[in-house]
């Protein structure tokens, strides 16, 4: 079996062209990379789903310091 050749893939391009005219063909091409792209990280096992748990991090949580505390120093009086 041998490869494409050039004069084949212009002939694809030209019958695809004639198939869904020029407006429709950055759609497919679009969609044609969407769904490949998909198939590559669903069989890679990256997911753009998140998971059930999160990760924990190993960093330590830091509290946050609420606006009305009293011991900030308020400016509005």
């Amino acid at each position: 079996m041998q490869a494409l050749t050039p004069g084949h893939l212009i002939l694809i391009a030209v019958v695809l062209l004639l198939l869904f005219g020029p407006n429709k063909l950055p759609e497919l091409g679009r969609g044609f990379g969407k769904m490949f792209r998909e198939f590559k990280d669903a069989t890679n096992g990256n997911s753009a789903q998140p998971e059930d748990k999160p990760a924990q991090l190993d960093a330590p949580k830091q509290e946050l310091v609420s606006p009305m505390d009293s011991s900030a120093p308020n400016v509005n009086k």
